[in-house]
């Protein structure tokens, strides 16, 4: 039997390319504080794949164009005074998720499968699913690395990248696209609703040991691989839901981290008393 007829095989190969994905968009994340709207991504995600699966199309092509629209709405929003981009954010965060389960509310029988697109179902996908992570993963981390520099500068100084000729609007809506993809990419590993917390969790994990942009893209990589593996292991073991695992195992990576990491301050005063 070819390996990569196995349904485990192909699950490991894609927490994998998953989570590291997951982290390298992450970590910008982290650094602009783009989790509320990275969280209101993975909801507009959500009826744009129930769309495309009605439709009978590919669920990435439904998802990116649902999450491309919220993408350059919140872009434009930003950009323009007396606009408040969270409210609108978050407008869209609910409206997103309602949009989509009344697209699945119109379907006889199509509810069964609202799991798997909620919080994933990585036992089932297929080597085709495999080869959009991969490539996904190569062209993501390509445009990270070229653009490092200008996203950074845009990011944590707007005033000063507008001065030295930067199109800020240009820069911003990249990254948001960037990540608009990679959201899309691992649904079918943790789906919609969980995808939030295998892009934040390892970057915020990361960010209490690093502030430099390579160390904490590597420890998220890290961090978001091993969350993947233990959550996928965790579901064989005891029979739970893989996507939920992930998450969990996500989250318990940046309890532990932000434990050890204050772990020198406590310990300090008893320090000094010996």
């Amino acid at each position: 039997m070819n390996w990569w007829d196995d349904a485990l095989h192909r699950a490991v190969a894609e927490v994998v390319l998953a989570g590291a994905l997951a982290a390298l968009v992450g970590v910008h994340v982290v650094l602009r504080r783009l989790s509320f709207f990275t969280m209101a991504l993975t909801h507009a995600t959500f009826p744009g794949v129930v769309a495309a699966s009605i439709a009978g199309v590919s669920i990435y092509a439904g998802g990116v164009a649902a999450g491309a629209v919220v993408a350059v709405g919140v872009a434009a929003l930003s950009r323009r005074r007396g606009q408040d981009a969270a409210a609108a954010t978050g407008v869209m965060l609910s409206g997103g998720f309602a949009l989509g389960a009344a697209l699945v509310a119109t379907q006889n029988g199509f509810s069964r499968d609202l799991s798997s697109f909620l919080v994933g179902s990585i036992l089932t996908v297929g080597p085709g699913d495999l080869v959009t992570t991969a490539a996904v993963l190569a062209v993501v981390a390509a445009v990270l690395t070229a653009c490092a520099r200008p996203l950074l500068f845009t990011g944590f100084d707007p005033a000063g990248a507008r001065a030295a000729g930067f199109a800020t609007g240009a820069w911003d809506l990249l990254l948001l696209l960037t990540i608009q993809v990679a959201v899309v990419t691992i649904v079918p590993a943790v789906g919609t609703i969980l995808a939030l917390a295998l892009i934040v969790a390892p970057a915020a994990a990361a960010r209490f040991w690093s502030s430099r942009l390579p160390v904490m893209t590597a420890l998220a990589t890290a961090f978001g691989v091993t969350a993947g593996l233990i959550g996928l292991y965790a579901s064989s073991r005891w029979n739970v839901a893989a996507g939920a695992a992930i998450a969990l195992a996500a989250t318990a990576i940046l309890l532990l981290s932000a434990l050890l990491a204050r772990m020198p301050v406590l310990l300090r005063p008893r320090a000094a008393e010996s």
